[in-house]
């Protein structure tokens, strides 16, 4: 499989490449320039199939060029010892729990995926950096992923306040192969400085740069494995119409789902679930896209006001505008009704959900009420109601039970430096530290 610019001016390249250079020079993002038919691959699979064997035996088919079946499998075994869960709560709705791996967030299955392909094709010796934006809570997930991988160190940009989670032995300065630099902006400034970052070409030669964050194929693709997993566990229980309502950010776990949906996986739709930062509903809805002011909410990861994946979703859009606007339904979710939600799934189910999972649920309910109903519609729940514990034991009046892992998780660390959201004093406290 060869990736192209969504710009359409820079070469082709391979999936390594992609990878290992995540940002073609006419600042567009790779997408894939001719997406095969899976299905005689995956749809003979069913609910006894594990997650690791259905990515076992399609990853090759995937990555080709670096990956194959032997190399796959110990991808495969390195990456995870977690999977998803599907639950059907009845019968026209079921959560595919995403966040049973080390860090309680859907971002454990792309970013575990994709450390340890890295850290397999790199074994001719180079040395690499992987830069990544991170809110203070979610940095843990990426640092667990790339933690003593070989050949591998991570910058980790959080926006102001303290990053939570990390282990300071596996620091640089300690030894380890982990930089978090605090940026005195938001988190939009630190997606900014990715970008500007690996586009400082002379900068990215030196030290060898790419990104974790989804503007990189590598931690992009993995996740549409979880969309072809929850596929297989449901589709001898159901007879029609499928949905999936997904909490959009940045709007890659969304992408990712389209790619499932044109290597073969049946689906009729997605949701994209949005709360009040929700610039992209008008796009959606055929309009020009017009970045707004980030609203803070209480879906936090969903607080995103210039989404990264705009270009690879506008691509999708250019090739089939008609199609694009039947297949995905934008709803945009308040604080109000997201609290509710988590109430209302609380005492219906007796399950808790976490506030990102709440808005996805929501913007189904909301779909039905105008009349778009499906069948059965698959809500990701995208993160912990651990790692929201006050939130979502506020809207219950119970207790959530915390792991003890999780409540080491929430311990403060220190910055390697504090810098202001500018290029040149990012780049100056990376080469600090080596």
């Amino acid at each position: 499989m060869k990736f192209r610019s969504t710009k359409g001016i820079s070469p082709l390249i391979s999936y390594k490449d992609a990878v290992l250079n995540c940002l073609p020079d006419d600042s567009g993002l790779y997408v894939p320039d001719h997406v095969p038919d899976f299905r005689q691959y995956f749809l003979h699979m069913d609910e006894n199939t594990s997650f690791n064997d259905l990515v076992a035996s399609v990853a090759p088919l995937f990555f080709k060029a670096c990956l194959n079946p032997v190399a796959a499998s110990k991808v495969v075994q390195s990456a995870y010892n977690f999977e998803p869960k599907l639950i059907k709560l009845d019968e026209k709705i079921s959560i595919l729990n995403l966040y049973n791996g080390p860090t309680g967030v859907f971002k454990d299955f792309g970013i575990a995926f994709m450390s340890a392909i890295l850290e397999e094709i790199l074994e001719d010796g180079r040395q690499i950096m992987i830069l990544a934006a991170a809110r203070p809570d979610t940095g843990v997930s990426m640092a667990h992923a790339f933690s003593g991988r070989k050949g591998i160190s991570l910058v980790l940009l959080y926006p102001s306040g303290h990053i939570r989670g990390l282990d300071p032995s596996a620091f640089v300065q300690n030894g380890g192969n982990i930089i978090p630099i605090q940026v005195k902006g938001t988190f939009d400034d630190c997606q900014r400085l990715v970008v500007e970052t690996i586009l400082d070409r002379e900068f990215s030669a030196r030290y060898n740069v790419t990104s974790a964050n989804s503007i990189n194929p590598g931690r992009l693709f993995p996740q549409a494995f979880y969309y072809l997993y929850a596929f297989t566990q449901i589709k001898n229980f159901i007879s029609g119409d499928l949905m999936f309502s997904v909490p959009c950010g940045n709007f890659g776990n969304l992408i990712s789902g389209l790619y499932a949906w044109k290597f073969g996986m049946p689906v009729n739709g997605f949701i994209a679930a949005m709360n009040a930062n929700n610039s992209f509903a008008g796009y959606l809805h055929d309009k020009p896209f017009k970045p707004s002011r980030l609203i803070h909410t209480n879906s936090p990861a969903l607080d995103v006001s210039f989404p990264l994946n705009y270009e690879r979703l506008n691509s999708f859009y250019e090739e089939a505008p008609a199609v694009m606007r039947n297949m995905v339904y934008p709803v945009s979710i308040d604080d109000e009704t997201t609290f509710k939600t988590i109430e209302y799934v609380n005492k219906k189910y007796d399950i808790f959900i976490d506030p990102h999972t709440a808005v996805a649920f929501a913007a189904v309910q909301e779909l039905i009420k105008t009349g778009n109903e499906y069948e059965h519609n698959i809500v990701l729940a995208t993160g912990d109601p651990a790692r929201s514990v006050n939130t979502v034991e506020e809207a219950t009046r119970k207790a959530v039970k915390v792991p003890g892992h999780f409540i080491m998780m929430q311990r403060n660390c220190d910055a390697v430096a504090i810098i202001p959201p500018y290029l040149d004093a990012f780049e100056s406290a990376v080469a600090s530290c080596f």
